[in-house]
């Protein structure tokens, strides 16, 4: 740590201690004692346990890695020589009968396989050889020693024992001990990585550690320099209080009413902006509702406009009907028909009606009946699907699908799908005529 100036510790020392006055030996930021001494709330809090072994974590996954790796290298190791030795073993087994007797001859060739291999002298690697006959029964060749079979009489026993035991079949069992010099070459192989990578960590960590500390030490020879500037700076404003506090104190006073008066103009305005803001909004929801009152009004005048239209509409149709009615002769249901055939085919051109259909509405002797039905045709060919539809008639041919539109209480309008228009009407009666009607209706042809 980099000490103060003695000449200026001596004027420290020297200076009057007044309240504001900050000792030298404090550090910025920790609360000085009685003595000027940094208090121990002011200590760095002591690490825990997982803290302190968290730089450690490297190292600890290094070992753990190391002793999977030594494992699974050991592992890998033993299914490798043991592929090796099968292959080995393999074709050490097949042997020549016309060479001499078998036994030997596989006893030879297994034993150079597995004794002069280069894994087994110098990788103490231990290789067990179990060899059988092709008959699975008769051992030939057992952990290092050939077993002989009985002595036979028969002078051609060589080529007999050949013909039933081969060929022979080896099971091959490789394993590399702990205490091999295979597993110890991989432990040290890999025990020299894990030392390289530690030693470079460590020298890592090292250099990290000592920039820390350099940088500590920095901090804290630029933080004793502040505070001696910051201490400096206080005696200097503390005289100067002293001598203008008397004069700055009425300013003081003038500030404060001041900021005072600032922060409940402040409020008044924040009020008044959130008083403008309701008033915004309030008057931009009047607005819109006038704008939807309006809209409201000018479908309610179209409402009442086309309603005027259809009434004034029926108006016209029953003033026609009623001169037609008196004008008409009492013979003459003909020029009746005729006439009303050419009026409903006009009006009502989206709908065929059949000649029947006329004559069933000619024949209507009610007035308001007429009118009634005249009614119901008009809306099936305004719109049919709010048109009054009881239900499909029944009693009649299934190729027929034919419907029903009731008026005046018992009347109905017979209709089905037209040729050329959405709907065609067959037949208009009442309830007395329902069965004139049906009779009608079952003898049309199907379309």
């Amino acid at each position: 740590m980099v000490e103060p100036d003695p000449g200026k510790r001596a004027d420290a020392d020297a200076g009057p201690n007044t309240p504001g006055s900050v000792p030298a030996s404090a550090s910025p930021g920790v609360p000085a004692g009685p003595d000027g001494g940094a208090t121990p709330s002011g200590a760095p809090r002591p690490a825990g346990a997982i803290e302190r072994l968290q730089p450690f974590r490297v190292t600890y996954i290094a070992i753990v890695a190391y002793v999977v790796l030594l494992m699974l290298s050991v592992r890998i190791a033993e299914s490798l020589l043991d592929l090796h030795f099968r292959s080995e073993v393999a074709e050490a087994i097949r042997v020549n009968p016309a060479n001499g007797p078998i036994i030997p001859q596989i006893e030879r060739r297994v034993g150079r396989v597995v004794h002069h291999s280069v894994w087994t002298r110098l990788g103490d690697v231990r290789v067990d050889v179990f060899a059988l006959g092709a008959d699975g029964r008769t051992p030939l060749y057992v952990v290092g020693r050939a077993v002989e079979p009985p002595p036979g009489t028969n002078p051609h026993q060589e080529f007999v024992d050949a013909i039933r035991l081969l060929p022979a079949s080896a099971a091959v069992v490789v394993s590399v001990p702990p205490d091999s010099r295979l597993a110890a070459a991989i432990a040290v192989a890999y025990g020299a990585v894990l030392l390289t990578f530690l030693f470079f960590h460590n020298r890592r960590l090292a250099r990290r550690e000592q920039e820390l500390l350099d940088s500590a030490v920095l901090a804290r020879n630029a933080s004793a320099s502040r505070a001696e500037q910051i201490e400096s700076e206080l005696r200097r404003v503390q005289r100067h209080l002293r001598e203008v506090e008397p004069a700055e104190r009425a300013h003081s006073e003038e500030i404060a009413k001041l900021v005072s008066e600032r922060e409940l103009l402040e409020r008044k305005l924040d009020e008044l902006a959130d008083r403008e803001a309701e008033l915004r909004a309030s008057a931009a929801r009047s607005q819109e509702l006038d704008q939807e009152r309006q809209a409201l009004e000018d479908l309610l005048d179209e409402a009442v406009e086309d309603l005027g239209e259809k009434e004034q509409e029926i108006s016209t149709l029953q003033d026609r009907l009623k001169r037609a009615a008196r004008s008409a002769p009492s013979g003459g249901k003909g020029r009746a028909s005729e006439q009303t055939a050419r009026r409903m085919r006009t009006l009502y051109k989206e709908i065929e009606f059949d000649d029947r259909a006329i004559q069933d509405l000619v024949a209507l002797r009610d007035e308001a009946m007429k009118l009634r039905a005249e009614e119901s045709i008009k809306r099936l060919a305004d719109d049919p699907e709010s048109a009054g539809i009881r239900r499909k008639v029944g009693g009649l041919p299934p190729q027929l699908s034919i419907f029903e539109l009731g008026f005046a209480g018992k009347g109905r309008i017979y209709y089905t799908r037209g040729r050329q228009q959405r709907h065609r009407v067959l037949a208009i009666g009442a309830k007395n005529t329902q069965k004139t009607d049906l009779e009608y209706l079952s003898r049309l042809p199907s379309e």
